[in-house]
């Protein structure tokens, strides 16, 4: 009567990853405009704050220039420094 057969409820999640890649360096871009806040608004989460590189696979000398872009726009008033539901 009773079988061997491990039967799940629900299907067995199998993780599939996406490769990430730096975005700047695929583009081709050298050059990170800090004047650009719509550009710099997706490297944010909602409350303001800068995503970090495992979640954008942005390259270390990306983030760094990223990073800098970010704080110079805040320090500009072109992006708050924190938001309510930014997006």
């Amino acid at each position: 009567m009773m079988s061997n057969d491990i039967r799940y409820l629900n299907p067995v999640a199998i993780e599939i990853t996406k490769s990430k890649y730096c975005r700047f360096k695929k583009s081709g871009i050298k050059f990170l405009d800090y004047k650009d806040a719509n550009y710099l608004l997706k490297l944010v989460n909602e409350q303001g704050k800068i995503l970090p590189r495992r979640l954008t696979g942005t390259s270390a000398k990306f983030q760094g220039r990223v990073n800098k872009a970010i704080k110079r726009a805040r320090h500009l008033a072109l992006m708050p420094y924190v938001g309510d539901m930014l997006k």
